[in-house]
Formats: structure tokens, C-alpha cells, sequence
């Protein structure tokens, strides 16, 4: 066994024995899911997140490929793919970092600091920078709406976007025949 697959393996244990759920894709351990909680103290507290994890062959050599599988409303995590802009993991990796390290530091310290200069979602990057309150409300409102911990646990095929579709417009046109209740 190569030292890449004997440290994929080691990593991969060091994460499932930590106190993050773990989900194999497929049969090798290349691809995963990782749910994980927006850290304390931030506007992300309280969601889960589902995140795909790939490991290229290289690993650790090379980085691991990270996505947010359900919506994020984040400057640098584009909001339909769920690719994360991060220097850390996209250009100054070092063979040094371990998973453990993209869940209990890179990704909590992303959410904690967004970098608005340096957007994959411009729309919430000029939110932050115009309105800070507005942003903070939208964040707030798409984990309610995406990241609930109940949610988490269904498979992202079961959650078509048709889906998703009807319910954003149950939703609206709820609003406009019912109107918002007087306070």
C-alpha cells in the first residue's frame, strides 16, 4: 500500500472518530459526505450542512475537492454548486492539513469571516458590504430553510429540485393569498 492511500485511510478514521457523521460513497474512500454544524456564535449556528468530500489520488499532497451540498447564502460559497472559495484548500494546501482540519478549522473559520473582496456569490458579497443587517437576515432565512438538522439526514437524491421548486412556490403564493398575519 502506498503512503497516499495509507494517509487517505488514517485521515478518514481521524474523521470518523471524531464527532462528525461520516457517509461513504460508493466503494472506495475517495468520495463522502460530512454533515456539519455551523459553528457557534456565527449566524450559521444551529444549521447542518451536508459536505461532499473528494480526495484525489494525491492526497494529501494534493487537496481534498469540498462542497456544501444543501443552499448556503455565503460570499465565497457559490450557491448552486456549493463550491467553496478558500485559499487554504484551493491554493496553499499543505500535506501537513488532515480532514479534521477542514472541518474544525478552514470551514468554521470561513463562515465566521466571510472575505466579500474575493466572491463566488457576488449577490451576498454586495449585501454584506451595503446592508450587514440584510445580510445577516438572508443567512439566517436560508438556514432555516436549507439547513435544518432533520433535514439533513435524507439523501441528496431524495431532495429533487422539483421539489424544492414547489415548495419555494407553495410558498410565495401563499403569501400573496393569505397576506402576512397583522401583528
Amino acid at each position: 500500500m502506498s503512503s497516499p492511500s495509507k494517509r487517505r485511510e488514517m485521515d478518514l478514521m481521524k474523521l470518523m472518530m471524531s464527532d462528525y457523521k461520516v457517509e461513504m460513497l460508493n466503494d472506495g474512500m475517495q468520495e463522502f459526505f460530512v454533515d456539519f454544524h455551523g459553528p457557534n456564535e456565527s449566524l450559521y449556528q444551529g444549521g447542518v450542512w451536508r459536505v461532499r468530500v473528494e480526495l484525489p489520488d494525491a492526497y494529501p499532497y494534493k487537496s481534498p475537492s469540498i462542497g456544501f451540498v444543501n443552499k448556503m447564502y455565503h460570499p465565497n460559497v457559490d450557491e448552486m454548486s456549493g463550491s467553496v472559495c478558500l485559499d487554504v484548500i484551493n491554493q496553499t494546501w499543505s500535506p501537513m492539513f488532515d480532514l479534521v482540519n477542514v472541518f474544525e478549522v478552514f470551514l468554521p473559520q470561513l463562515l465566521l469571516y466571510p472575505n466579500p473582496s474575493d466572491p463566488l456569490n457576488g449577490e451576498a458579497a454586495a449585501l454584506m458590504m451595503r446592508d450587514r443587517p440584510a445580510y445577516e437576515e438572508k443567512v439566517k432565512e436560508y438556514c432555516q430553510k436549507y439547513a435544518k438538522p432533520e433535514d439533513i439526514g435524507a439523501s441528496p437524491e431524495d431532495k429533487s429540485s422539483d421539489e424544492e421548486l414547489s415548495e419555494d412556490e407553495y410558498d410565495s403564493s401563499d403569501e400573496q393569498v393569505v397576506g402576512k398575519p397583522d401583528p
